[in-house]
């Protein structure tokens, strides 16, 4: 127990600290609401807002960014296998043969279904 008073008293002196300066804001912070329309639009460049604030992506963008962090994840496990490739002997490139071999799999289910084409053929 006496390794983890160090980590205890820290998380306790981090929580206080975010609690105070809470507080603090709350209590020293300004009330008044905005009482026209000019003080709480949002103020960009000078330039009067045109259109909605947020614009819809396609889905596409997020499919592409999945498919990257879930790639590269997987690459990330190629790492401690590469630094321990002399002691794992034949056990361990088998092992990341059938790792890779999923990997292409699901590469090609993901290129089949054309989640890696960018513009749709169907206009």
């Amino acid at each position: 127990m006496n390794d983890f008073l160090p980590v205890f008293i820290l998380l306790f002196l981090s929580t206080a600290l975010a609690v105070l300066v809470v507080f603090i804001s709350i209590l020293f912070g300004p009330r008044r609401r905005a009482n026209n329309l000019t003080k709480i639009q949002p103020y960009e460049s000078g330039m009067r807002a045109i259109g909605q604030g947020q614009r819809r992506f396609p889905v596409r963008f997020y499919l592409i960014a999945v498919l990257f962090i879930l790639f590269d994840i997987e690459v990330i496990f190629f790492y401690p296998w590469a630094v321990a490739f002399r002691q794992l002997g034949w056990f361990g490139l088998i092992e990341m043969l059938i790792f890779v071999g999923i990997l292409l799999v699901g590469y090609f289910w993901v290129w089949k279904k054309g989640a890696l084409e960018w513009e749709t053929m169907d206009k």
